[in-house]
């Protein structure tokens, strides 16, 4: 009879059968085996089981997508913060993926739908939400608000800086602030509103969209986040007289640079009163100061959150920063300006072209023509009569590309214009050129020394100011001589700036190049960072060795003794 086992089936069924009936094998082993043995064995094989199945499992969560989405929602948990007691939960966050905004506006002219981005790809930087409470930001709030320059009642324009749980929701045009001590420069009702345009001007700001910050007491009492920053974030306007190149760059680009440099690309820009065609015109320089896509702060519905930020912008003087431990704590200086902007164009000359008096090169002068008022009308005798000086000449209107025209101004050696926003375009010539202003009739001194002269000495340019007489302004046409107009122009200062507008910007010049000489003035225009000399006046700062009374009393005379500084060795440019 073939013999059976406990994992064989039996050859017969079970039940009483005629002959011997064999008892199964294993169960007469087992009842030789002592109990403990028994069940120390037992439990070895339930552990060498147990073991076994751990090690497949370990490796089957690694690669399971169950984990990966687990990991996704860790990733995208709010971070623990100061301002959230330690007994309650952070807020729940609603999404477990961040999605990726295209931030062009809907809007946008259908002329400017193929043209490049305004800014960097924004790749979202996620503050981890594994981090300690303890590391978390401590709520604070400061606010910049009652700076007074007397000089410029504009250029202290309120600014606010905040550090801690900070949410902003666009669409509400708010700033939530978690900020459980309720400390802070907030009204009765926990808020405090800002226009954040750097310019105090009670004219324009009634344009400029109002922002309002409003401290709550915990997490739960602000909006929960829809999108995490990892980096601090810059709430600001373009508002007012942006599309003027001159207020461009004193009313936004200056001080964004000012309060973002320092934080080399690093920092999340929020626009107010969005100018598609205004982003796309700075492009190049949006792209410098931030490393992420820009976002419109009129149109976008997100909730965003920072651990740090500024509602506003510092700003000091026209074309002009000064030290100051507040408003500029890292010392930037407009020659730092200068070269954050031929980095960010790519402008090649740090330096202008270096002459002597045996070389063949000419000097290269850039002359800047306007279209509207304070037109140089005999502009063709004026350029034919400095190529007859040994300048290689270029006429061009500033445009609409800034790239193009910065190129044009860094490749000059010297630029010449009439008072007005075209001469803001100093910004790109190169350390040590030369720039040239012709000066309207009506006591614009204090103008042309302030918005363009000492800025210019500020970028370690040389200057040059070139006054006219009543004999070369247009003025002489719509006015007698007798009027206060030429008698006591201060009168029409006393009137404010629409006067100024109507009367003085609105003038004409045609220079004359070969007037009598009037008496001159020794003039010492010494600059600290260079050799001075004196020249009559108007002429500054030509940074020559020697002191003499020249003839500078027509415009012939200035630029044949700009000739000759400019060929002069011992004339070395001032890096």
């Amino acid at each position: 009879m073939a013999s059976s086992t406990a994992y064989s089936r039996p050859s017969k069924p079970p039940g009483p059968v005629a002959g011997d009936r064999r008892g199964p094998r294993l169960a007469k082993e087992l009842g030789r085996i002592e109990p403990k043995k028994l069940g120390i064995g037992l439990v070895a094989g339930c552990c060498l089981a147990l073991l076994t199945y751990l090690s497949f499992a370990r490796l089957f969560a690694i690669y399971s997508p169950v984990f990966d989405s687990s990991a996704l929602v860790l990733k995208n948990a709010p971070p623990a913060t100061t301002t959230v007691p330690a007994t309650e939960a952070p807020p729940v966050q609603p999404k477990t993926e961040v999605e990726q905004k295209d931030v062009t506006d809907p809007e946008v002219d259908p002329n400017l739908a193929n043209l490049p981005e305004a800014t960097r790809k924004e790749e979202l930087k996620e503050a981890p939400a594994t981090k300690p409470a303890a590391a978390a930001t401590e709520a604070k709030i400061t606010c910049d608000e009652n700076g007074v320059d007397e000089g410029f009642p504009y250029a202290r324009p309120p600014v606010c800086e905040l550090a801690g749980d900070i949410r902003i929701s666009p669409k509400e045009k708010t700033m939530y602030f978690v900020n459980p001590s309720g400390a802070g420069p907030f009204d009765a009702n926990g808020e405090k509103k800002i226009r954040p345009f750097a310019r105090k001007d009670a004219f324009l700001l009634p344009g400029v969209v109002e922002v309002t910050i409003k401290s709550v007491s915990s997490a739960e009492a602000a909006p929960q986040c829809t999108r995490r920053h990892g980096v601090p974030v810059v709430v600001f306007s373009v508002a007012g007289y942006t599309d003027n190149f001159f207020h461009d760059n004193t009313d936004v680009l200056i001080p964004l640079f000012l309060t973002t440099a320092h934080l080399k690309g690093e920092v999340q820009l929020l626009i107010t009163n969005f100018k598609p065609w205004w982003v796309h015109k700075f492009t190049p320089l949006l792209k410098k100061l931030s490393n992420y896509d820009v976002i419109n702060f009129d149109k976008d519905e997100e909730v965003h959150c920072f651990r740090a930020g500024h509602l506003g912008m510092y700003r000091d003087r026209d074309l002009i920063i000064s030290p100051h431990p507040t408003r500029n704590p890292h010392n930037y200086t407009m020659v730092d300006y200068n070269r954050f902007l031929r980095r960010a164009f790519g402008l090649p000359r740090d330096a202008p072209a270096v002459l002597g008096e045996e070389t063949a090169a000419k000097p290269k002068m850039l002359i800047i023509e306007r279209k509207g008022t304070r037109k140089l009308l005999n502009l063709r005798e004026v350029s034919s009569m400095c190529e007859a000086l040994g300048f290689a000449v270029t006429v061009a209107e500033a445009g609409a590309d800034v790239r193009r025209f910065a190129e044009r101004v860094n490749a000059a050696d010297v630029l010449l214009a009439v008072h007005g926003a075209g001469l803001t375009n100093q910004i790109f010539l190169p350390t040590g050129a030369v720039l040239v202003q012709i000066v309207p009739w009506g006591k614009m001194d204090w103008m042309a020394t302030n918005f363009y002269g000492q800025p210019a000495r500020d970028m370690r340019l040389r200057y040059v100011e070139y006054y006219v007489s009543e004999e070369e302004t247009t003025l002489k046409d719509k006015y007698p001589r007798d009027h206060y107009v030429f008698k006591d122009p201060m009168r029409i200062h006393g009137q404010g700036w629409p006067a100024i507008a109507e009367i003085i910007m609105k003038q004409d010049v045609m220079v004359n190049m070969t007037r009598d000489a009037e008496d001159t003035i020794p003039v010492d225009a010494g600059v600290e960072s260079s050799p001075s000399t004196t020249l009559s006046a108007p002429l500054v700062d030509l940074s020559v060795n020697d002191v003499s009374e020249v003839d500078t009393s027509h415009l012939g005379a200035t630029m044949s003794i700009l000739q000759e500084v400019l060929r002069s060795a011992e004339n070395p440019v001032v890096p």
